[in-house]
């Protein structure tokens, strides 16, 4: 979680953007671990004879995982307890063990098991980066956020970039690549990178007393109103999207093309086109504004949404094109929600509102992930992401009125005394 520090900029001899590139190398192979059983979904349905419902657990039972996980350690303190890279280090460690266990796994049950675990281990890992960096960057955090962010989205796409050099699809190694990477993730953030030059930190500690005061701040719950809205449609889409793109692209391309085309055009939408967005969208967010800038986001990835089923059986450019825009705008906006909470929160609670946001968001990724294989057989590809479309809307509902909120402050603000 953010704390409130005070550090002096300028006094450490270690460039902070130095210190960014490493902290985001580091976000960026561990989270090749949360895609890790997801980008193989196929190859591992049919090694343990189950069907797609059961194959998106997979994905979902990370979240959960995740979910249980961060508010856990938020709830008993341990970033306060163990120094922050260390932590980073022993739960990218832990992950990466987790996850190669997965090689000796006999099928579904034990292995969603696994991904829970995986799950709990990576919420040592993205919101400690989240500390890490803020620690870093104590003003000024849109960009660096975004290019954090980037980070965990180009992590995310990493196991289909891996599959881009292999001639068949083999899941072990995907497995044993990410878990890899995830150890040399804890290499880095332990070996390479120094402490931050922080004078002092005030925690901001996690209490179900102070739930009530973060349920009652209006500006508050807008920004997390926005994100629920938001992670409603992300994860349900970078887990459906490589399996639509094959679906799709099957009716034009066979064989082996097939296979490297919908695995590098799901990187190319994930990966690329998703962090500069996140990097973007943290650039714009510091000059236009959070509310303006999530706004704009998430209209354009809820028409994209509904456009991009309309694609399906299309040339595979017309597709890609709507995906790409897709994948940008989709994540443009993540990073501006905890760091709206953390402007609108006060301290003695800052901890508790930023765990409820993360926790009900990657919640609400559970009910969306699960619903897109149902949706899938009764309304098929060309209908069912539209379904994703009702989260953004929702959310710039509540990114207007936060906007809103955001002019009283500032004319309020301005008013002479």
């Amino acid at each position: 979680m953010l704390d409130n520090q005070t550090v002096q900029p300028g006094t450490h001899p270690y460039s902070r953007w130095l210190a960014l590139v490493w902290i985001a190398l580091a976000e960026l192979f561990a989270l090749s671990l949360w895609f890790s059983a997801s980008a193989v979904e196929p190859q591992l349905e049919a090694q343990w004879h189950v069907g797609p419902v059961w194959g998106a657990w997979l994905t979902a039972s990370v979240q959960i995982g995740f979910v249980v996980g961060a508010s856990t350690s938020a709830y008993v303190s341990i970033a306060d307890r163990v120094p922050s890279r260390r932590l980073f280090a022993l739960s990218a460690l832990t992950g990466s063990i987790v996850n190669g266990l997965l090689l000796f796994s006999p099928g579904i049950d034990q292995s969603l098991i696994l991904r829970f675990l995986t799950g709990i281990t990576l919420a040592g890992v993205y919101p400690i980066a989240v500390k890490i960096l803020s620690q870093w960057f104590p003003t000024k955090r849109g960009i660096s956020m975004g290019i954090l962010i980037g980070g965990l989205t180009l992590g995310s796409a990493l196991p289909h970039f891996i599959l881009l050099f292999m001639t068949s699809i083999d899941w072990v190694w995907i497995i044993r690549i990410s878990s890899l990477l995830a150890l040399l993730s804890a290499v880095l953030i332990l070996f390479l990178l120094p402490d931050a030059p922080q004078i002092s930190i005030k925690s901001a500690p996690v209490s179900l007393k102070m739930l009530q005061q973060v349920i009652r701040n209006r500006p508050v719950m807008l920004a997390n109103y926005g994100y629920f809205g938001h992670m409603w449609e992300l994860y349900a889409m970078w887990t459906w999207l490589p399996i639509f793109l094959t679906a799709s692209f099957s009716y034009t391309i066979h064989g082996k093309s097939l296979q490297h085309a919908s695995t590098f055009y799901a990187f190319l939408v994930i990966g690329i086109a998703g962090a500069a967005g996140s990097t973007l969208g943290g650039a714009f967010a510091d000059k236009i504004g959070r509310a303006r800038l999530t706004s704009v986001a998430m209209t354009i990835s809820a028409i994209c949404s509904v456009a991009i089923g309309f694609t399906y059986r299309d040339p595979v450019w017309i597709t890609i094109t709507v995906a790409s825009i897709w994948g940008f705008s989709v994540i443009a906006d993540s990073a501006q929600f905890s760091a709206a909470v953390t402007e609108y929160a006060e301290p003695q609670y800052t901890g508790t509102a930023l765990t409820f946001q993360m926790a009900i968001g990657f919640l609400v990724t559970v009910v969306s992930i699960n619903l897109i294989p149902y949706l899938q057989n009764q309304l098929g590809w060309r209908f069912v992401f539209s379904i994703l479309s009702i989260g953004p809307l929702l959310g710039i509902l509540a990114m207007i009125r936060l906007r809103k909120e955001e002019v009283f402050h500032a004319k309020s603000h301005s008013l002479p005394s």
